[in-house]
């Protein structure tokens, strides 16, 4: 399956100077190794491949020395392969199994830059906040990759030229012809329950049933049960668990923010603050923050204590609140509708590298985010149909003049009152 980032390790590889050591974060299940391996096979002479969790016989040669031929010497050893300087790929998965092999980037940066040296870790946020682990700073470069976003969807469903069509509606804010609009609308909804996570999208590609991809979805979240008890204390795993669980029901509430008396009664952030920080270090959740104003620099006026947790895969929501299938695929109006629509988007903005806010005021009305591009302010309201009205974007467009203000609804293209209309399934443009 076609990703876009392959685009930006083609520039790493391209580099003529200055190229360091990769290392491509993300949560577990969402394509790192399947991706580095396609990579190296598709432009490299040859690859060679270690998994630092299972060989615990060069986990510990790390351990001993870090000069960088010789663990060369031994990767070569252990692969059975010659490394080959611009020509070989090399792979350490799981490097967050291994502070050495973390460390040892350094070094490969700074006196063997003419080798190809790639890392991927799942966990790698926590384990370094966890461990106290010595980053390289400065050394290497780090890409983060999240589930596929819907535009990879429609690729690996084979239907590009909806995706050329929905790009070309967004750039020229035209509508789009009426049959592509409900044919891109009902592959939304088969995404809201198959989600991006990679596995659950070839299952259903291979079988064409959507319990076949929640079945994959959720082997998937016991691995993620399976990390909280590795990488936190038995203590600290309960509550991550815990704060986990009550993401369906935290955003099925009309006041979205995080309360962790849902989680527990008498919660708190003495108490769960850990465990919300370690799900969102393991790239399992995406952190919406509140914003106590709407001008630049958006940053600065972030209320710490306020913020929105959504699931970082929009397809293990589907599968953990329950929602039948047969709602989402009709458009049946059930109130979570809005929350599954609201977390989509989240998923989409974040995968394009975009800090999440949200902004509240003091007569409560909500808008569901504010982003920053280029210095300029985006103001972005979510419906999950195409009943439109409400006061919240007016008002923060009232009193903040945001550059952009958008509405992500299931009507067309168009522009309204200076909103920009667009369809749900064109949030991958932005």
């Amino acid at each position: 399956m076609k990703r876009k980032i392959e685009e930006k390790l083609l520039q790493w590889k391209n580099k003529t100077k200055d190229r360091k050591p990769l290392i491509l974060n993300g949560a577990r299940q969402v394509g790192k190794t399947y991706l580095l391996r396609e990579f190296g096979e598709k432009y490299y002479k040859n690859t060679v491949y270690v998994n630092l969790e299972i060989s615990r016989e060069v986990r510990a040669y790390f351990e001993e020395n870090l000069e960088p031929e010789r663990i060369l010497r031994f990767l070569e050893a252990v692969a059975g392969e010659r490394i080959i300087p611009e020509e070989t790929l090399i792979i350490l998965d799981e490097i967050q199994s291994c502070e050495k092999a973390l460390t040892s980037l350094k070094y490969f940066c700074e006196e063997t830059p003419e080798y190809h040296i790639t890392a991927a870790g799942s966990l790698l946020g926590v384990a370094i906040n966890r461990n106290q682990y010595s980053f390289p700073v400065g050394k290497v470069e780090t890409i983060e990759l999240f589930p596929m976003d819907f535009e990879e969807f429609l690729w690996a469903f084979g239907k590009e030229f909806i995706a050329v069509q929905i790009r070309d509606s967004f750039h020229t804010m035209t509508a789009l012809p009426e049959g592509l609009h409900k044919e891109a609308i009902e592959y939304l909804r088969q995404f809201l329950i198959v989600g991006g996570m990679p596995a659950a999208v070839n299952t259903f590609l291979d079988t064409g049933k959507f319990l076949d991809a929640s079945s994959v979805q959720s082997e998937i979240v016991d691995n993620y049960i399976a990390d909280m008890a590795k990488y936190a204390s038995n203590t600290d795993s309960v509550k991550i668990r815990a704060c986990y669980n009550s993401i369906p029901a935290q955003l099925a509430k009309e006041n979205k923010k995080f309360q962790y008396k849902v989680v527990q009664k008498g919660g708190t952030t003495a108490i769960f603050g850990v465990s919300i920080e370690w799900l969102n270090l393991a790239g399992i959740v995406i952190k919406c923050q509140r914003v106590e104003h709407g001008f630049e620099p958006i940053p600065v006026y972030t209320d710490l204590s306020s913020f929105k947790l959504y699931m970082s895969d929009v397809g293990i929501l589907t599968m953990k609140s329950g929602l039948p299938h047969h709602i989402i695929l009709s458009g049946e109006g059930n109130t979570f509708l809005g929350a599954l629509m609201e977390n989509y988007v989240a998923s989409q903005l974040k995968a394009n590298g975009y800090d999440l806010y949200y902004w509240t005021s003091e007569y409560s009305a909500e808008l569901d985010f504010v982003i920053v591009k280029d210095q300029r302010v985006y103001a972005i309201e979510v419906k999950k149909g195409e009943h439109v009205r409400s006061k919240s974007l007016s008002q923060f467009v009232s009193k903040y003049h945001p550059y952009r203000a958008i509405r992500f609804s299931m009507k067309n293209f168009g522009n309204e009152n200076d909103i920009w209309s667009i369809p749900l399934y064109a949030v991958f443009c932005l």
